[in-house]
């Protein structure tokens, strides 16, 4: 099963919670940022030095963009471990105007029934002179493969995005994933800082309380103010949990999404 993990930009070396035979995949989400507003918006998560216990990862901007803070949760998933496929997709417009918001995403192995798929975003540039809107989501899900989307709307400008995508088998025992978003409990227009729910697993079940994973999948944000957001979870049980996701100061939140993954 997945192993789960958490860091900041202040971190720089992630220890696992438990040694692997040999390097494991990983897959890491951002799920919290606060930058400036003063330049473009470019945050991108990388890890190197991958190895049976750690790895180097870095959080940062480029060019004059400012970045108080951010945070990633990673899931750990073992070489062997050949239910959970994991890769990344990414869409730069700036290298490449005509980059298309949907690929199709082929599956080194084919399953055998259509998989759980899940996305969510490991790197972010936007214009500065515009709200940022960005969104992904996976459709037409097969055995073979799925069609990933990076889309953006209104007058937003989007240089680029990377993806970091999931998918295992449907029918998994002991694993619960869903994407959750602020209008499940108010309209776009309806900014608000602050917003939760609780949600169930519904006929998952867990023999203890699962590790969860979050990260963002959407941001509707407006651009006259930082871009602060941060999408965690609480009380989590063996039924279920409550998701939040909130911005601070003079930030108006249209909306944001986000994805969990919960797992024993």
């Amino acid at each position: 099963m997945p192993t789960f993990c958490a860091l900041d930009n202040s971190q720089s070396t992630l220890n696992f919670p438990r040694s692997f035979v040999h390097s494991p995949r990983l897959a890491q989400g951002l799920c919290k940022l606060d930058m400036g507003n003063n330049a473009d918006i470019r945050v991108n998560s990388t890890v190197q030095n991958i190895t049976k216990t750690s790895a180097n990862f870095q959080i940062t901007p480029w060019a004059d963009t400012t970045l108080y803070s951010a945070g990633v949760n990673v899931i750990a998933l073992a070489p062997g471990d050949l239910d959970f496929l994991t890769g990344e997709h990414m869409r730069n417009l700036w290298n490449n105007p005509n980059d298309p918001a949907s690929v199709r995403i082929d599956f080194e192995r084919p399953f055998i029934t259509p998989p759980k798929v899940v996305v969510f975003f490991n790197c972010i540039n936007l214009d500065r002179n515009h709200n940022w809107r960005v969104n992904t989501t996976a459709t037409g899900i097969d055995v073979k493969g799925f069609t990933l989307n990076i889309e953006t709307w209104s007058d937003t400008i989007l240089y680029a995005a990377r993806v970091c995508w999931i998918a295992y088998p449907e029918d998994h025992e002991h694993i619960f994933s869903g994407s959750v978003n602020t209008m499940d409990v108010r309209p776009w227009n309806q900014p608000q800082p602050k917003q939760s729910s609780k949600i169930g697993f519904g006929a998952v079940e867990f023999w203890k309380t699962p590790s969860v994973f979050i990260a963002l999948n959407e941001i509707d944000f407006d651009y006259k103010a930082n871009l602060r957001v941060n999408a965690y979870v609480d009380s989590v049980s063996t039924a279920g949990l409550v998701w939040h996701i909130e911005s601070w100061a003079d930030t108006t939140l249209y909306s944001a999404g986000a994805t969990i993954i919960a797992f024993n």
